[in-house]
C-alpha cells in the first residue's frame, strides 16, 4: 500500500533529505585518488550524527556501513573498506539517513581523477536519466511514465539499465511501496498523487544490464565486468509540485 505524507511529514522527510545531500557533498570533496572507501564512510557518519540523525544503512539487514561505496563493475551496496582509489576509478556513493522518525536516500557517482571519454558519457546520461524520470513524476502521470522516461534516454544513448534491483517509495521505512523500475511501458502502474514520496534511482551499465552478487552477500557487480553508474534522489508530490528533497 503507498502511504501519503502530508505537509509536516514532508517537512521531516526534508530535513532528512538535507541530511543526506550535505554529506554527499563533504564526500565529494573528499573522493580523491589515494583515499580508501573507508576513510569515505567515517567522515560521512561523523557528518550525519553530528546533525542529529543516524544512518540509515548501518544495520540496515546487517549491512556493517554507513555508505555503500561500489567502484567501477560494482553496481550498488560496495561494502566500505581499504580499496584505495585511484585515477580513473569512479564510485558511487549511496547514502541515507534517518531524522525525527523519517527517511532521506541519494546517490551519485564521481569520477576520481581523470576518467575516460566513455565513462564521462556513462555519468552524464544516468544523471540525466534520473533528471528526466523525476520531470516525470508528476500529478496525474503513472509511475511507469517515470520508468519509461529512465529506460529511453539510457538505451538510446547505448546502455543498459539494470533490471533486479529498482527505485521505491520512502517515509517512516527506507523501503516502501511502490516498487519504481528503470525500465517499461508508459502508462501503466499507480496513478501519482499529492503526498507520494518517491526514492528514484536509476542504476545504468557500460554493456549488459545482468548483474550477480559476490560471496559478501552485499556487492552487486556487473556480469560483464564493465562500469556501472547510479544516481538517485528522493522526491516529494506537493501541493506547490515536485520537490526534489535531497538537492544540495
Amino acid at each position: 500500500m503507498i502511504e501519503l505524507k502530508n505537509a509536516s511529514q514532508i517537512a521531516r522527510m526534508r530535513n532528512a533529505g538535507r541530511i543526506v545531500a550535505e554529506t554527499l557533498a563533504l564526500i565529494r570533496e573528499h573522493a580523491k585518488p589515494g583515499v580508501t572507501t573507508l576513510e569515505l564512510d567515517r567522515i560521512a557518519e561523523k557528518y550525519i550524527r553530528s546533525q542529529g540523525a543516524i544512518p540509515a544503512f548501518k544495520g540496515y539487514n546487517g549491512f556493517p556501513a554507513t555508505l555503500c561505496t561500489s567502484v567501477n563493475e560494482q553496481v550498488v551496496h560496495g561494502i566500505p573498506g581499504l580499496r584505495i582509489l585511484e585515477s580513473g576509478d569512479i564510485i558511487s556513493i549511496d547514502c541515507g539517513a534517518l531524522k525525527d522518525g523519517y527517511f532521506g536516500d541519494a546517490a551519485v557517482t564521481l569520477p576520481i581523477g581523470d576518467v575516460n571519454a566513455d565513462i564521462q558519457r556513462l555519468l552524464k546520461v544516468t544523471e540525466e536519466s534520473l533528471m528526466l524520470g523525476i520531470a516525470k513524476a508528476n500529478v496525474g502521470n503513472r509511475l511507469y511514465d517515470v520508468s519509461n522516461a529512465v529506460q529511453t534516454h539510457v538505451e538510446g544513448n547505448g546502455f543498459s539499465v539494470v533490471r533486479d534491483y529498482v527505485g521505491h517509495g520512502i517515509g517512516k521505512a527506507m523501503h516502501e511501496d511502490p516498487q519504481i523500475p528503470n525500465f517499461g511501458k508508459p502508462g501503466r502502474g499507480p496513478r501519482l498523487e499529492v503526498g507520494m514520496a518517491l526514492a528514484i534511482e536509476p542504476m545504468v551499465n557500460m554493456g549488459t544490464y545482468e548483474v550477480q552478487t559476490l560471496k559478501d552477500r552485499w556487492t552487486v557487480v556487473t556480469k560483464d565486468k564493465r562500469p556501472s553508474a547510479h544516481f538517485e534522489h528522493t522526491v516529494a508530490i506537493t501541493e506547490n509540485g515536485l520537490e526534489i528533497l535531497t538537492r544540495c
